[in-house]
């Protein structure tokens, strides 16, 4: 459309001079004059009003207003022609010289003047505040600067430029009405295009529309200046003719969506607040040196004098409003910002920056004034089964509720924060002996079933209670997280669902800060209790030992012996668990050799690796490391995948995998049909063995179900080439039903428990599973 436009424009241009040349050179003046420039302004008028209805049908909302406003205008003005028209045939003798047609030509500006308001509503705005105030403070800047330009005119013009004794004033002021209008008209327009940061779509109306106002204004200064046209009259018909013109290309421009890019302009915002005292200085100074020197205000000077004085006293109002808002807006803002950083977004508890400034005050309060403060931490049990059951959506209500209930359960001046996850931690403040009461009270509270979308669900968690010693002057809030973090560990030791007060003896006892202790044991493995254990993998059809497990187990000097569930948990959250990944796959490698002596001949060994760790760098580099240390074949090694987290990034994991398998190292995944181990999983990993969880090889127990589902994955597996291994295999019923179904390989306590490599010996052959197996 801006090509179509400016195409348009030119010859809308030419087709004006050559209208307005033929009036003057071959039109007599006189009544003929008069009756030609009405006629052919009568067109101009008509024409443009059709383009702006007809334009207006291919818009909507704002802009279809001001289109119609424009037509409206037009249409007027073309009829004021019309009525100019018959005057002039009939015979212009004895025409009043204000007439109820000349005061309707007043409608195009005023129209206009409407019209802008309305666009103006479409165009973005530098100060976001109500339309109404908006629109009320363009007009008062448009009238501001209109008054002090004509403040500035009237005292530069030389003498009484408008006192003529042969004219009714009142015919001067209807004169002069129109250019003041159309003035304000273009210094509307000029500060739209200034201070409104627009579309491509917006500038060529506005500026078309402006042009419009422009010529319009001159002609109606050049007749207000001149009545009878004299040697301007050729001026005035051609700008009679070109305001239409342009207003109805305005209308024209830009049909449709036109362009909707926006201009790379620069921050102009403070355009806004100053442009409208620009003129009033200007003019302020230009008064003023002209009284200084001698001169003296007439009465038109000091009302326009104290009309711009109002104007800026009420935009000034406007000013302070403005300020008012945008102090309210960011204060609210900066509220909304501290709110965000402090709280959990999820379930709207503190978070862990608040949690930890509080932390510290209350310690501080402990310190030097013995103020009591005690610290609970909470982690749901199995809040994973949750996620996988029911969905993160679900896992997520069930968050919110959980933070819900804490609150309640809670005093006033008690915190509740969401350190992450599933993770929760409550500051007990100026609490005495009614501390376990609370907790008590936590853990009653959220073990009552959870209804959410017609679902029942039931979560409980274990709770970790610190308080401190009062030989603790110098406790930080780190290291009293920690030991409830610990306290927490030991209840989830104890069973979960329950509390376990940290209390350090003189060995620490099962109390003892599981995390700080594990980092001490991942960096010296031998010296801080860490060693390598081994389970056989064993062949149903002769017993034969095929492959052992290597298991991580952990005795430390302080905590004694830790259940591989709670420290391999410790590591996933602290980060350590590929120092412990990487420590059993050395010492497995380490220990292929008395394997092999303790039973006979080369086995293969599993090693487990965290879902987590693949498609990270260093997995691929510390197997291969660890097998050309040991000197142990690739194909002796079998890398389980336990993904007790999701795999962060599929892609990048697989081809990891795939570069071990071409060193010759197989994939097992571990655990298959528990956790995030399903059917997807075997379908986008290359994986060489699968390791049935227990869940699906107690076909002794529910030989139908279980039977029915570890029969299809049996089937599955060999249609795919994948050797299959059933785990917890703990009793001969339970291996013969697993042959029965197919099952070549298992694992479990009927075949042997963990053990170090020093303490294995050879496992004889045990009989078929047709005959009894000795447990």
């Amino acid at each position: 459309m801006t090509t179509g436009l400016s195409a348009r424009l030119p010859v809308t241009l030419v087709l004006v001079a050559v209208v307005t040349a033929v009036g003057a050179w071959a039109v007599p003046e006189g009544a003929g004059q008069r009756l030609y420039d009405d006629t052919t302004q009568f067109a101009a008028g008509a024409i443009a009003a059709f383009a702006c209805f007809h334009a207006a049908r291919s818009h909507a909302g704002v802009r279809v207003l001001w289109r119609v406003l424009l037509g409206v205008a037009l249409t007027t003005w073309a009829l004021v022609r019309l009525w100019w028209m018959i005057r002039d045939l009939v015979g212009p003798a004895g025409v009043p010289a204000v007439t109820v047609a000349g005061l309707a030509l007043l409608t195009l500006p005023l129209l206009t003047f409407v019209a802008l308001v309305a666009g103006s509503m479409a165009l973005p705005r530098p100060v976001q505040a109500s339309l109404r105030r908006d629109r009320t403070v363009l007009v008062i800047d448009s009238v501001l600067i209109t008054g002090s330009l004509l403040a500035m005119v009237w005292s530069a013009l030389p003498g009484r430029l408008f006192y003529d004794a042969g004219r009714d004033p009142w015919a001067v002021a209807v004169a002069a009405a129109y250019p003041v209008v159309d003035l304000v008209l273009v210094v509307m327009g000029v500060l739209l295009l200034i201070t409104r940061p627009s579309s491509r779509a917006a500038l060529t109306p506005l500026r078309l529309m402006v042009c419009a106002m422009l010529a319009l204004g001159c002609s109606d200064t050049l007749r207000l200046l001149h009545p009878d046209g004299g040697v301007f009259a050729s001026f005035v018909s051609a700008g009679y003719l070109v305001g239409p013109a342009l207003l109805g290309l305005a209308a024209v421009s830009n049909r449709g969506q036109g362009d909707p890019r926006p201009l790379d302009r620069v921050d102009r915002d403070w355009l806004h607040l100053l442009l409208p005292y620009v003129p009033v200085v200007a003019t302020g100074v230009f008064i003023a040196v002209r009284t200084g020197s001698g001169g003296q205000l007439t009465a038109y000077e000091a009302y326009l004098g104290w009309l711009v004085l109002g104007l800026v006293v009420a935009r000034q109002m406007f000013t302070i409003v403005d300020n008012t808002v945008l102090l309210a807006r960011v204060s609210e803002g900066q509220q909304e910002l501290h709110h965000l950083a402090y709280h959990d977004p999820l379930t709207g508890l503190a978070n862990r920056a608040l949690f930890q400034e509080r932390l510290v005050l209350a310690l501080d309060a402990y310190r030097y004034r013995r103020v009591p403060v005690a610290l609970l931490f909470a982690d749901l049990d199995d809040f994973k089964l949750i996620n996988d059951g029911f969905g993160h959506a679900m896992g997520d209500r069930l968050l919110r509720i959980v933070g819900d209930r804490l609150r309640a359960a809670v005093g006033p001046g008690d915190l509740v924060a969401r350190l992450g996850g599933d993770e929760f931690a409550v500051l007990l403040e100026r609490r005495g002996p009614e501390t376990e009461e609370t907790g008590h009270r936590i853990l009653a509270a959220l073990r009552e079933p959870y209804v959410i979308d017609g679902h029942t669900v039931a979560v409980s968690a274990s709770l970790g209670l610190v308080l401190p010693e009062p030989e603790d002057r110098e406790l930080s809030a780190d290291v009293l997280l920690r030991r409830a973090d610990a306290a927490m560990y030991v209840s989830k030791r104890r069973g979960k669902n329950a509390m376990a007060r940290y209390s350090a003896g003189a060995d620490g006892g099962p109390n003892a800060d599981l995390p700080h202790l594990l980092a001490r044991a991942i960096g010296a493995p031998a010296e801080f209790g860490f060693e390598t254990y081994y389970q056989p993998i064993v062949r149903f059809s002769d017993g034969a030992v095929v492959a052992v497990e290597a298991l991580a187990r952990w005795t430390d000097p302080i905590a004694g012996p830790v259940d591989p569930e709670v420290f391999v948990t410790v590591a996933e959250r602290t980060g350590q668990v590929a120092a412990i990944d990487d420590f059993v796959l050395d010492r497995a490698c380490a220990d292929a050799a008395a394997l092999a002596n303790a039973y006979g001949r080369p086995i293969d060994v599993h090693v487990n690796v965290s879902a987590a760790r693949l498609g990270q760098h260093g997995l691929e580099e510390a197997v291969l490391r660890a097998l050309e240390r040991h000197s142990v074949r690739a194909s002796r090694l079998v890398v389980e995948i336990t993904e007790t987290r999701r795999i962060p990034e599929l892609p990048p994991a697989v081809e990891v995998l795939h570069r071990l398998r071409q060193h010759g190292v197989r994939v097992a995944l571990d655990d298959f049909g528990s956790g995030y181990n399903a059917l997807a999983q075997l379908h986008s990993l290359p994986v060489d063995i699968v390791k049935l969880d227990s869940t699906l090889t107690d076909v002794d127990v529910a030989p139908e179900r279980a039977g029915a589902l570890c029969r299809s994955v049996l089937r599955i597996c060999a249609e795919l080439g994948v050797a299959v291994v059933a785990e917890g295999v703990e009793t001969p019923a339970r291996a013969r039903a697993l042959v029965d179904l197919g099952c070549d390989l298992g694992q479990g306590y009927l075949f042997g428990q963990p053990a170090p490599a020093r303490s294995l010996t050879t496992i004889p052959t045990q009989p078929g599973p047709g005959m009894m197996i000795a447990p």
